[in-house]
């Protein structure tokens, strides 16, 4: 009896809960999850006449920072939908901010499905550029400030725009267009980015194309990862340079230190725990990197980047030893694709690292992003 009883209240209190979560959650007709192998930062369900797609706040992840109910568009809307931002898919018109997130487009074959992109001097991907030039895709001018009534001329169904914490759209947020807030870049893993591209296939109907280009960067970077566990030796790296006062140091956690760590180095500042980046004065940085054997870094400059250019920028940074034996390698974010790769395909980035600190288990791999700094 007394069994009975308990099992009698807990049917009773679960029933009560779904009732009680009503259009909030929808999770008891759930029908399926979508597994997600590294990215917290988004999860995918699976109901009876839509998919609901939940973005996490980055900046407090027990809160949810966006709720999508996602419904065929050939399909009637169901009724009783949960809360969330309705999205008919696959969207058609879509509206996107980053060259990041146009790239992917590109990748999926659907470019087509693109109506405006903002900032295409930094777009580095030549099919987008292509679809500017020949007025297929519209400039809409800075993502800080886009051209409103052009994206309400386009008819446009999404717009694909990166959070910032406390941090909103602008006027984009009155026009009534669903923003889709992509925070693929807070992942913590760099596959963990890559796997954002799932929510993405979903959007623009290219779930298989997606799970393709997903699948293939994890096999591609954890056999190089594996390739990498095998040194012996690791060498010693930090990374990049300072600005104005201060030098910005990744945490030991952050993505690019990992990724460095599966190249099969040793980061350097392995105590600033963590995933975000900690200001350090230059001297703090040589008292722990002054011995350290490689200095990898970015620039955007056009012409190129030399040690002299280096050392004009601040004489100190000659001081390294990395710097005195020639083993500094940088990558000209200008002249490649590494915003989009580093998102989309980090297991090239990986093998460029690999290829710097082990060239022995890559022999003739020409680099496509890091490379020595010039002499000159």
């Amino acid at each position: 009896m007394h069994s009975f009883c308990v099992i009698l209240i807990a049917a009773c209190l679960a029933l009560s809960s779904c009732s009680h979560s009503g259009r909030q959650s929808g999770s008891c007709n759930a029908k399926e999850a979508t597994p997600l192998e590294y990215a917290s930062g988004f999860s995918i369900e699976r109901f009876e006449g839509y998919t609901r797609v939940s973005v996490r706040n980055p900046w407090d992840t027990l809160k949810t920072l966006h709720n999508y109910i996602l419904v065929d568009r050939e399909q009637p809307v169901p009724g009783n939908l949960p809360e969330g931002t309705l999205i008919k898919i696959p969207v058609k018109n879509a509206v996107i901010y980053t060259s990041v997130h146009s790239g992917m487009a590109a990748q999926m074959g659907c470019l087509e499905n693109v109506c405006g992109v903002c900032e295409p001097q930094y777009i580095t991907c030549q099919e987008v550029l292509d679809a500017i030039k020949a007025g297929a895709i519209a400039d809409l001018g800075l993502s800080t400030a886009p051209d409103i009534e052009k994206i309400i001329s386009l008819e446009a169904e999404v717009i694909l725009a990166s959070p910032f914490e406390n941090s909103g759209y602008g006027p984009a947020e009155k026009i009534g267009v669903p923003i889709v807030e992509a925070a693929d870049y807070m992942e913590n893993h760099p596959l963990g980015r890559t796997e954002w591209i799932k929510f993405y296939g979903l959007l623009f109907g290219e779930e298989a194309r997606a799970d393709s280009i997903f699948n293939e960067t994890c096999r591609n970077y954890n056999e190089l990862k594996e390739m990498a566990a095998g040194c012996k030796e690791r060498p010693t790296v930090f990374l990049e340079r300072k600005y104005g006062a201060t030098w910005a140091v990744p945490g030991a956690d952050s993505y690019i230190a990992v990724m460095h760590r599966d190249a099969g180095a040793d980061y350097i500042f392995s105590n600033v725990r963590g995933t975000n980046s900690i200001q350090m004065s230059y001297e703090k940085v040589f008292e722990q990197a002054a011995d350290a054997d490689f200095w990898i870094m970015k620039h955007n400059r056009a012409s190129g980047f030399s040690y002299s250019d280096l050392k004009k920028e601040y004489q100190p940074y000659s001081n390294f030893n990395a710097y005195k034996n020639h083993r500094i390698f940088a990558c000209n974010t200008v002249g490649t694709p590494y915003y989009d790769d580093i998102t989309l395909h980090p297991d090239l980035i990986l093998k460029d690292f690999i290829s710097i600190y082990h060239p022995e288990l890559l022999p003739g791999h020409t680099a496509k992003y890091y490379r020595p700094l010039e002499d000159r």
